[in-house]
């Protein structure tokens, strides 16, 4: 009898910390992959506004030069653009957003600022593309922040 309870105590443990260790690499995770989406950002705003590449050729680029991890979304986001001719590039932007929380672990916080991202890019011209950029970029250092604190905490 008293074997089956240590058992069950370190099953209940076991079962416990694992539990623990799977929402705190969440936790992890999200912190990361916004530091890489920041990063691949950071490309796409050099790609348009001071190489004034036609934006599939930015967002290929940005894919090619970003961390796998992130990156991929804006090859999705082109393959989208390009193979659906009706769709504007929000929408482009908006079908990849259920990818970001499912894979990337991302708050609808960071999904909303992805897709302030689609409604910006081509809005306007290169000098209010940058101005846009660096608004989104301070959002970005305000997301990570959240997720260092999360992060910490949990």
């Amino acid at each position: 009898m008293g074997f089956l309870k240590i058992l069950s105590s370190l099953l209940i443990v076991f079962s416990s910390s694992l539990i623990g260790y799977y929402y705190g690499n969440k936790y992890s995770l999200r912190l990361e992959n916004l530091l890489y989406l920041e990063q691949c950002i950071k490309i796409l705003e050099t790609e348009i506004v001071y190489g004034a590449i036609p934006l599939p050729e930015a967002l290929t680029n940005v894919y090619l030069k970003g961390n796998k991890k992130v990156s991929y979304i804006f090859e999705e986001v082109k393959s989208n653009l390009l193979n659906n001719k009706d769709e504007d590039l929000y929408g482009s932007f908006y079908r990849v957003g259920s990818k970001l929380i499912e894979e990337l672990n991302f708050t609808k916080e960071d999904v909303e600022l992805f897709l302030s991202l689609g409604r910006l890019l081509g809005s306007s011209d290169r000098s209010d593309q940058e101005k846009n950029f660096k608004l989104l970029l301070n959002q970005i250092e305000i997301l990570k922040d959240e997720a260092l604190v999360e992060k910490n905490k949990n």
